[in-house]
């Protein structure tokens, strides 16, 4: 904290993660707040994101921020092959930790061909040590006394704080709950390597409804005081687009060299419930994203996008390219269902306030390291039981059988 009294806040990367926690934050004027520092890996890229966002300071040297003794929260928006060593780094400064998801992976071996990790590397191996690295980590987190945030912003979408609102109430069973999160690729330019995401579309986009599915029936356990974990997963990933040609490939951004671009897992939990999730980067027309949830005694459809808030008819984009539409929308001319408060109905502003609320008052945030490492674990499961053909099953101790 600075001498007026302000939380300060260093952030790593300066690409669209960091854009959506910025965008959250300018909503939120609850807790004074001082963007102090933000680093990246190009001058231009910081640089824009500096003035664009209103950072005092801005360099290419991680280690700034870590140095900085009235940084107080470290947002570490970078993609997930540097979160497990940048977390340690934080944690070992003295600062909290907002993590992006996924919290952490696996990325190779060192000399590994970094564009065949997902096509040589055994499933098994990969459980083995993304769970070996996050009983690392939770052995930081715990041994320090900084909290750690996880950034998962489908916990904090109005659609599904209203749904956990519901479900806690009504002591309502989720008997069944579907998920998705596609889209038609990635603007990331290694999305589609193993070796910096841990994990194809599943990973980057299917961790979105996964987390918020695992969320909701914690909070079903918790309200009618019952212990709910996950007993089995079965799942099927593919890379599709490979396929196409050069022309039929022309509106789909996709490029998965060694992961998977169609992911589905069909979870079922130890009071005999089920859930399904869906992630694919085969979705044209922007993004979609929903929970739905088949209760006892209600049926809850989240939708966070493609909202029908209001619709727009153009003939052409004359003057039109400064106005967001919608992400990952090629084109604007047409019927078109615009996002409106976008961080809003997503999550982002209500996450990056609980977090900044969490450190000032000393309170734990909604979303922190276990909601995590279950997440984590749940995907790579879901990898091992799609190379394995079958499910995997849990045992009480939330080992793999």
């Amino acid at each position: 904290m600075n001498s007026k009294g302000e939380i300060c806040i260093g952030t790593v990367g300066a690409g669209r993660a960091t854009e959506l926690h910025m965008e959250g934050l300018q909503r939120f004027s609850g807790v004074p707040v001082c963007f102090k520092h933000i680093t990246a890996r190009r001058f231009e890229q910081v640089n824009e994101a500096k003035e664009r966002f209103g950072f005092l300071n801005a360099s290419l040297d991680f280690e700034d921020i870590l140095k900085d003794e009235e940084i107080d929260i470290v947002d570490i928006c970078t993609p997930p092959y540097a979160h497990d060593r940048m977390i340690r780094e934080v944690l070992n400064a003295g600062k909290h930790v907002i993590c992006e998801k996924p919290l952490t992976g696996y990325f190779g071996k060192e000399g590994e061909d970094e564009e065949a990790v997902g096509l040589n590397t055994s499933r098994k191996e990969m459980y083995e040590n993304v769970i070996h690295s996050m009983n690392e980590l939770r052995r930081a987190v715990e041994q320090s006394d900084r909290k750690f945030m996880y950034a998962e912003n489908f916990v904090y979408a109005p659609a599904v704080v209203k749904a956990s609102e519901i479900i806690r109430k009504k002591k309502s069973r989720i008997l069944y709950a579907k998920g998705e999160e596609s889209l038609k690729g990635s603007s990331s330019p290694v999305a589609g390597l193993w070796s910096k995401t841990g994990g194809g579309t599943f990973m980057r986009t299917g961790t979105h409804p996964m987390c918020a599915i695992l969320w909701l029936k914690r909070q079903e356990a918790q309200a009618r005081g019952e212990d709910i974990r996950v007993k089995s997963v079965f799942a099927d990933m593919s890379r599709i687009t490979p396929m196409l040609t050069p022309y039929e490939h022309r509106h789909i951004a996709a490029d998965p060299r060694d992961v998977e671009d169609c992911g589905t897992a069909i979870l079922t939990f130890t009071d005999g419930t089920k859930a399904v999730i869906i992630a694919t980067d085969t979705l044209l027309g922007g993004s979609r994203n929903y929970v739905e949830l088949y209760c006892n005694d209600a049926v809850i459809n989240c939708k966070l996008t493609m909202s029908d808030l209001m619709s727009t008819y153009f003939l052409d984009e004359d003057n039109l390219e400064d106005v967001y539409i919608s992400e990952m929308l090629p084109g604007k001319c047409g019927w078109n269902n615009p996002f409106l408060e976008d961080e809003i109905l997503r999550g982002y502003t209500d996450e990056m306030r609980d977090f900044i609320e969490s450190v000032y008052y000393d309170r734990e945030p909604k979303s922190g390291f276990e909601l995590a490492y279950d997440t984590t674990k749940i995907i790579y499961a879901a990898y091992l039981s799609s190379e394995l053909g079958r499910a995997v099953q849990f045992d009480e101790a939330g080992e793999l059988i």
